[in-house]
């Protein structure tokens, strides 16, 4: 296999691998709009957002990897306060309906998704809005692990 060939595949095995983890987290928020902060369902989505976390980075594709960092750090606070109820649902659902739109416009060539940012800035400051978080545009242009880092420190 030539390396287009194995830049093809690997970027199939990524979407065909993201697919799969968005729709264990659809399952999950599911789960959560009928039994509100289920512990499994909280666990559940959180080990979907880190795998497809791990995955999109270790890919290559930054715009969704930034998205699904941002979104898991988010909602990291809301599992362990117990705070996904109310609008903190839908909007977390908006989140991960992006990260979907964003897989399904991802350039083979470039590993990039022409979209504007600014939808995915909104939706993330509607849920840190519902969540009643301050500081995320500190962390909105930083990388991903620069983000993770910031977010664990005290």
């Amino acid at each position: 296999m030539d390396v287009d060939g194995a830049k093809d595949s690997s970027l199939r095995t990524f979407q065909q691998d993201a697919e799969r983890l968005l729709a264990v987290a659809d399952d999950c928020m599911a789960h959560l709009h009928l039994i509100t902060n289920d512990p499994d369902a909280c666990r559940c989505l959180n080990t979907a957002l880190a795998a497809l976390v791990s995955r999109s980075a270790l890919a290559g594709v930054d715009e969704v990897t930034r998205h699904a960092e941002h979104l898991r750090h988010l909602l990291s606070g809301a599992f362990q306060q117990r705070r996904l109820a109310g609008p903190v649902l839908p909007c977390a659902q908006a989140c991960l309906t992006l990260l979907a739109w964003q897989l399904e416009l991802l350039d083979p060539q470039t590993r990039r998704v022409d979209l504007d940012d600014q939808e995915q800035r909104r939706l993330l400051d509607d849920l840190a809005s519902a969540l009643h978080i301050a500081g995320l545009r500190d962390h909105r242009d930083s990388s991903p692990l620069a983000f993770a880092r910031a977010a664990e420190d005290p």
